[in-house]
């Protein structure tokens, strides 16, 4: 459970191995990350299966995420106008999370995109960020998030510049039901469902872009 600010709060990994269950291990680690929470209003996605249960602690379901997978082929010619995301402000990318994210998140901003194996890519627009995005490596193939964009065209540039770094292994991009646009576009690079979240809060959040949420950071850490 990570407190991003003294408001809001995100739990994830919430997994006891399955040789470990019907023990009570997972009840004592769920009332160890709510303590760690406090009083700040917490997120998380969780498996639809226990949409249920977690209403039982006071979560209200906001919308689903599916996550999308497939091989896409890399570009033969990325977009000209995409620039690598640690070339620009840090303030411009710091500006831009905020439409998206209910806290703010500057340390770990910094350590996403700065770690090792992570690649992000960055257009700009008349000077201001359009669209950015991060790919890193996962145990399987590579997964794209954060996505970020004004509009698909925008995302879709970050992804076609991101695929170079992916040399054809299988690709997942997590998106918000909500968002059709971002739908769309996961659907035109020919990747396919093959897993859904329920985003849930247990109180208000700061109004956020969905809109421009094109892919998930991560359904472990929001």
């Amino acid at each position: 459970c990570v407190n991003y600010d003294d408001r809001f709060a995100f739990l994830g990994f919430y997994i006891v191995r399955s040789d470990h269950r019907d023990r009570g291990h997972g009840l004592r680690i769920w009332s160890a990350a709510i303590a760690h929470a406090g009083a700040r209003v917490i997120g998380l996605d969780g498996v639809v299966a226990r949409q249920d249960n977690y209403r039982k602690s006071g979560f209200q379901l906001a919308y689903a995420n599916i996550r999308y997978g497939g091989i896409v082929a890399a570009p033969s010619r990325p977009p000209a106008d995409v620039v690598a995301l640690d070339t620009i402000p840090f303030a411009l990318v710091e500006a831009n999370d905020a439409t998206v994210f209910p806290a703010p998140r500057s340390a770990f901003l910094r350590a996403w995109i700065g770690t090792s194996g992570h690649v992000g890519r960055a257009l700009l627009r008349d000077g201001k960020l359009a669209a950015w995005g991060v790919i890193r490596p996962c145990r399987t193939g590579r997964k794209i998030g954060p996505l970020v964009a004004d509009d698909r065209a925008a995302a879709e540039a970050i992804v076609q510049a991101l695929l170079e770094s992916a040399n054809g292994v299988e690709i997942f991009l997590d998106v918000p039901a909500v968002n059709r646009e971002a739908i769309a576009l996961a659907e035109s690079l020919g990747l396919k469902p093959v897993f859904e979240t329920a985003r849930m809060y247990t109180g208000p959040i700061a109004p956020l872009r969905i809109d421009r949420v094109f892919g998930v950071t991560s359904f472990e850490l929001g």
